[in-house]
């Protein structure tokens, strides 16, 4: 999804608590960036990050970590999750007058910036990453392109070197659904659970409720069926 240029996003970032610019340097180290020894999820390709705000605040006792690769995405995130635990009154606000301390109730996710398709070169397996979210990637439909879906083998590999744990993955799109079916298969994982209409499945996630994204609303006001899989290792 494109998005215009924030021109107030890269110092909103860098002066954030919640994020870190240099994540190759926390390879192995995950766990110091939290407050806490909670499990570690990761969503890929945050967006806007309607998902994580969502999650996160749901969730205090998981640590969450969120990554895109354009600043004026992760700034959109920053503030969709402050205004999530109460820091903003909406994404377009200032942050609320003298309650600016309220930052500091934001512990529990971390956004960074990072090239996804070099992930393994800012996570080990020390870092023993418990799930990781793939909400409506980019589908690369060219078939020159398909090695940089985030369901590719390629980046599969990558998952194994620190996943402990689950993929939860949703799309719209048929084809890629199809295509990471056989990706996950050949990469040694368990497909546990799968549905080709996810809205009319009860708790599919198990542990959690479905969080609808923009994008996930947007394709079922049009008759589109979210297909989803839950798959493990």
């Amino acid at each position: 999804m494109r998005i215009r240029f924030k021109p107030w996003a890269r110092n909103e970032l860098e002066t954030s608590p919640f994020y870190i610019d240099n994540p190759q340097d926390m390879k192995n180290k995950w766990k110091t960036a939290f407050e806490n020894n909670n499990k570690i999820y990761l969503e890929l390709g945050c967006g806007k990050g309607n998902f994580i705000a969502q999650v996160a605040k749901k969730n205090l006792n998981i640590n969450y970590i969120a990554i895109d690769l354009v600043d004026a995405m992760l700034g959109m995130a920053k503030r969709n999750i402050e205004a999530s635990f109460g820091i903003r009154k909406s994404t377009d606000a200032e942050v609320i007058e003298n309650e600016i301390e309220k930052e500091k109730i934001v512990k529990n996710v971390i956004l960074t910036r990072y090239d996804i398709s070099n992930i393994s070169n800012i996570f080990g397996k020390d870092d023993e990453i418990r799930r990781i979210y793939i909400n409506f990637c980019n589908p690369w439909p060219k078939g020159k392109h398909h090695k940089k879906r985030l369901t590719h083998e390629r980046q599969l590999e990558q998952y194994k070197i620190f996943l402990k744990g689950e993929i939860y993955f949703k799309t719209d799109d048929d084809d890629l659904f199809a295509a990471s079916i056989k990706s996950f298969e050949n990469s040694g994982y368990i497909i546990k659970k799968i549905t080709y209409d996810l809205e009319n499945e009860e708790n599919f996630w198990e542990d959690e409720e479905n969080i609808q994204t923009e994008h996930e609303k947007m394709f079922m006001e049009q008759g589109i069926k979210i297909k989803a899989l839950i798959a493990k290792l």
